[in-house]
């Protein structure tokens, strides 16, 4: 695989150091710069532009992915706003907490959502545009793996390198970034969560199942990959894909988690929805180079992931919420 790579690297270095605008081409740049900077305002709107696509092109599965995961996010923010949350963690807390997911969910869409729609102008001219992905600062890494898209139609492969390029996006600017270090990533609250597992990534399903997985060693690039192709393999297992479909299609995202928890008979959170508490955060794109200029690209990241037994994981999910709970409780005694 990295040699194949290598053999691409220069004829990329070339193509985007040769290439000369057309007045076309500057057009249909400037339109998919509007609408991933209108789709990428807040949780909500980039849920529904992942949903969207995958609902138009469902060939990129990853932005199903994407939007399941992204819903997940909704959830994460709003549980800061829930009554045992605020109780259990000062305001400076749950405010960094907040910006952590919006950052690196705002990085990853930034990034992502110009690579679908180009995609999609691709099929609708019948020819790769994808020598355009330096004019949205998507890595050559990236733009390779495209090329090979466009021929192979490897769909699995393409889900693949899109989480390996989204984890590596928001490693410098977020994981390794001193502030959320110091502030986030350090704290105590954050590694005894780590440590008990009490992070999640859940589907639900209309019949009142859940399934997922436990998040943790976030601060591990390898590790988070990993999961991402975990979760996927969840998400499109071939007797459960249906069912999360219908759930994204009938379920209208607000952040909450009283979208699915009536479904799957869990007691309600009271979970604000999301534009009830949160305003729009603007946001600023850090100047960053190329990740994949010094980086390479481990065998282990496309090594396949499959969850064999498709067993709903409602139980374990309710057990740690419940920890969870008690735990921020304790907390709250002593602040």
């Amino acid at each position: 695989m990295n040699a194949n790579h290598e053999s691409w690297k220069g004829f990329i270095k070339n193509r985007r150091e040769e290439h000369i605008l057309s007045e076309d081409e500057a057009n249909l740049i400037e339109l998919i710069k509007k609408e991933t900077t209108k789709f990428n305002a807040d949780n909500i709107s980039r849920t529904i532009a992942y949903q969207d696509y995958f609902f138009r092109l469902n060939e990129v599965e990853w932005s199903l992915l994407a939007s399941m995961v992204s819903r997940n996010a909704g959830y994460n923010m709003t549980d800061l706003a829930n009554q045992i949350f605020m109780n259990g963690l000062s305001e400076k807390q749950r405010k960094q907490l907040f910006i952590t997911y919006e950052r690196a969910n705002w990085i990853i869409f930034l990034d992502a959502f110009p690579q679908l729609l180009l995609f999609e102008y691709s099929k609708m001219n019948n020819k790769p545009l994808f020598y355009l992905l330096k004019y949205f600062s998507v890595s050559t890494f990236m733009e390779i793996e495209w090329e090979k898209y466009w021929t192979d139609r490897d769909k699995k492969r393409l889900v693949y390198s899109l989480i390996i390029n989204e984890q590596n996006m928001i490693e410098r600017p977020v994981i390794q970034n001193k502030f959320f270090k110091n502030e986030v990533f350090n704290t105590i609250a954050f590694k005894l969560q780590e440590q008990l597992k009490l992070s999640y990534v859940i589907f639900p399903t209309n019949s009142g199942e859940l399934y997922g997985l436990a998040v943790y060693q976030f601060e591990d690039l390898t590790k988070r990959i990993q999961i991402g192709r975990q979760l996927y393999s969840i998400l499109f297992h071939q007797d459960l894909n249906n069912g999360f479909i219908n759930f994204a299609k009938q379920t209208n995202h607000t952040g909450s988690r009283s979208d699915y928890e009536s479904l799957v008979g869990i007691a309600n959170s009271n979970n604000p929805k999301l534009r009830d508490v949160y305003p729009i955060i603007p946001h600023k794109r850090s100047v960053e180079d190329d990740w994949y200029s010094n980086s390479k690209i481990l065998t282990e990241w496309y090594e396949n992931e499959e969850i064999i037994n498709g067993d709903s994981f409602k139980e374990s999910f309710l057990i740690k919420q419940e920890l969870l709970s008690s735990l921020l409780k304790l907390k709250g005694l002593f602040q």
